[in-house]
């Protein structure tokens, strides 16, 4: 006899709070009342599927036009699964990151750091049928913001997961080992629980790396229960 297995929410401590109060914005930004819950229409329930067909793949981000951006290439992979460990096959990331000098691509970013031509700083994947993904780019440098004095982001890549439909996207971010900032970081440190923190970094891989050309790094992600990755938008019960 089988049976089916009930949802298992995240282990307390293991997500930010809406209110961290050293990452100054989230004062502006959670929710001062209480949620409400309301039942999902089938549109954001069952749709937009997302394919590689309607959202072309960018897997490699290192170069434009041919021509190699600037900085220290690596070669990221991972496999996305559920609380069962069981993987969670097509589902489109969308990634963003500064180039190496610490600058977005993007007219917000007025941090005095060079732009790089070559560095668009943005990618998609899609995980295999095994839950699998696999992207190149260029290690993203630190950048100063004005949360407290003297504040400097860690070096990190932002990941968007997309599920059945807009009710089930998810959004974390991904860290390198050793980085001196990350103690000193409000957005890391978020979440309350270390070992649960200690999710949001990624794995050196010398399997991955390839000789002469980049090194390689592993990140997986769990998508919900106990073991799941921490995600800057998700709630108690959080799903993808």
């Amino acid at each position: 006899m089988t049976g089916t297995l009930g949802f298992r929410a995240a282990a307390p401590g293991s997500q930010p709070d809406n209110d961290s109060p050293d990452y100054g914005s989230t004062r502006l930004r959670h929710p001062t009342q209480p949620l409400l819950r309301f039942a999902h229409t089938i549109t954001e329930a069952t749709g937009p599927r997302f394919s590689p067909a309607q959202f072309p793949p960018l897997a490699d981000m290192s170069t434009v036009d041919g021509k190699a951006a600037l900085g220290e290439r690596i070669i990221v992979h991972g496999r996305v699964t559920d609380e069962d460990g069981r993987p969670v096959p097509q589902t489109m990331i969308e990634l963003w990151q500064a180039n190496a000098a610490g600058r977005y691509h993007h007219p917000g970013d007025q941090h005095d750091a060079p732009l790089d031509p070559h560095f668009r700083g943005a990618g998609r994947v899609f995980t295999d049928a095994e839950g699998w993904y696999r992207f190149v780019s260029i290690k993203p440098g630190a950048y100063p913001w004005r949360n407290h004095p003297n504040a400097w982001r860690p070096n990190h890549i932002h990941y968007s997961l997309f599920g059945a439909g807009f009710a089930t996207r998810l959004i974390t971010q991904m860290y390198f080992p050793g980085d001196p900032l990350l103690p000193l970081d409000p957005v890391y440190n978020a979440v309350p629980d270390p070992a649960h923190r200690q999710r949001l970094v990624a794995m050196f891989d010398l399997a991955a790396t390839q000789p002469d050309w980049a090194l390689g790094y592993r990140f997986d992600i769990v998508l919900r229960g106990p073991a799941a990755t921490p995600m800057e938008n998700a709630g108690p019960e959080h799903e993808a």
